[in-house]
């Protein structure tokens, strides 16, 4: 796919490129995007060069993973957003926030224009949202973009070279009033219990 621009009230996400380096390495130097993020740590000069200038283009290249550098108008990096293809119709959705753009909503609005994007123009039925437990910050975005929390899958990502508890949730076209791409029979008990064997 060729990589897109999108807009929003107070943002502008674009893919990233060699220009980027800096502010992605300045940002990354932040301790808690390093803890609790899968990016290096130590994160260092040459780890954000290879982002800009050949994971995040890859991704698109190979429409296995759409990067989005989030920014305001005046060009200041508000953060990164990426969504990375699970399989047919499943899109798996991971943010950080620079430290000085936190607490203004910016990653919800990202959040939702990236999803509405991806339901209307990826063809997908579902974007998945993972994040350690204990990451409250990432929760609360999730939550406030209409996100389902479904769960905690034990040892669900692996961080740093350790397996770890992770929440799980999910943003289906019908949260944000769009029609899915492939018909969805959800089950006739909303508690979804499983049965005893």
């Amino acid at each position: 796919m060729e990589p897109v621009t999108l807009t929003t009230e107070r943002l502008v996400l674009r893919p990233v490129g060699p220009g980027d380096a800096d502010a992605v390495y300045a940002a990354a130097q932040d301790p808690d995007i390093q803890r609790w993020t899968t990016i290096p740590s130590p994160y260092l000069r040459e780890h954000a060069e290879g982002f800009v200038g050949g994971l995040a283009p890859g991704g698109w290249a190979d429409d296995s993973m759409f990067t989005f550098g989030v920014f305001l108008p005046a060009g200041d990096l508000v953060g990164m957003l990426s969504q990375t293809m699970r399989g047919p119709g499943v899109a798996e959705i991971g943010f950080w926030a620079a430290e000085e753009h936190r607490g203004h909503g910016y990653l919800t609005e990202a959040t939702l224009a990236a999803c509405r994007w991806a339901f209307l123009l990826l063809s997908v039925d579902r974007v998945e949202w993972r994040a350690e437990v204990g990451n409250t910050a990432s929760l609360a975005v999730a939550r406030k973009a209409g996100f389902t929390l479904e769960g905690t899958a034990r040892a669900g990502l692996l961080n740093q070279g350790v397996r770890r508890d992770c929440w799980t949730a999910s943003l289906l076209p019908s949260d944000l009033g769009l029609p899915p791409k492939t018909p969805y029979l959800p089950a006739p008990d909303r508690s979804r219990a499983v049965p005893e064997a």
